[in-house]
């Protein structure tokens, strides 16, 4: 089974990045071997259910569900399907003049291996560029451009080195926990509930949640609290910036305005009246 979409490669162009090619396949045969040098573009494959192999520095590694795998251009490649348990792989070939110091600079190496623990926008994102260009073929570039770079972007604010990932089951551990921690935001924040509801030390759930999340508990929560607090701001006008603070978990209106205008480059007073103006 296989989908996938090609597209000309344009040696000008005014984008970050272009897409060559974007598919899906679900085949127990699929293997792909490239010496070094046979392709000039960059690719990212996702696997979405099922078991497959890929091989570098001489070893072999057994990749699943939400593991993943970049490749920069020019790189030998060596990857294939588990025959008993086939993968289900999206991926995207894509090409840009300045890729290469936009992914190092964002902490994203040549190493290929890389597990992405909340996959499924990332998946997501792959599906709405092949939708694109069966649906309207390349012509529309702009958009294009924008939908793969939303699959990079996810692919970077996601991405953790393969070998430093843990297993499955501590990912899921603080994506479960999130929307309660979302909705119990603004109540006093205790590090070591959160650590017990996750069943590891505080130390642990804070390198948990940041690889998972890319925050620390603490900025969740606190932008978790300036998102209601903004929500109140301009549907209960009758709420003064005083009770706003307490309700959104600040007994120090101070503190409040300060967290506010770091993050929002304004007070709350002049957040409510510029909005309520509109």
């Amino acid at each position: 089974m296989r989908r996938q979409s090609f597209l000309p490669t344009l040696n000008e162009h005014e984008y970050l990045l272009l897409p060559e090619s974007v598919g899906w396949y679900k085949d127990p045969e699929h293997e792909v071997l490239r010496k070094a040098g046979a392709l000039n573009n960059f690719s990212i494959h996702l696997i979405v259910d099922g078991k497959g192999y890929l091989e570098t520095d001489g070893q072999q590694h057994t990749l699943h569900r939400g593991d993943a795998f970049l490749y920069f251009p020019l790189q030998s490649q060596r990857y294939y399907s588990s025959k008993d348990d086939p993968w289900e792989v999206r991926w995207v070939h894509f090409y840009g003049k300045t890729l290469k110091e936009f992914l190092l600079e964002r902490g994203i190496g040549t190493k290929p291996l890389w597990k992405i623990p909340q996959w499924k926008p990332l998946e997501q994102a792959l599906a709405d560029l092949l939708e694109e260009l069966e649906q309207n073929g390349f012509w529309q570039l702009t958009r294009i451009s924008t939908l793969t770079y939303a699959i990079l972007a996810e692919f970077v604010t996601q991405a953790v080195p393969w070998s430093e990932a843990r297993s499955p089951e501590a990912d899921n551990r603080i994506s479960e926990l999130l929307p309660e921690m979302q909705r119990d935001a603004c109540l006093p924040f205790d590090l070591q509930h959160w650590a017990d509801r996750a069943g590891v030390s505080s130390y642990y759930f804070c390198r948990l949640f940041k690889k998972a999340t890319h925050l620390t508990p603490m900025t969740f929560i606190t932008l978790c609290r300036l998102q209601n607090s903004k929500q109140w701001l301009l549907e209960q006008p009758q709420l003064t910036v005083k009770e706003i603070a307490e309700r959104a978990g600040y007994p120090s209106v101070s503190y409040y305005n300060k967290r506010f205008l770091e993050q929002e480059g304004m007070t709350p007073t002049e957040y409510r009246q510029l909005y309520l103006r509109r």
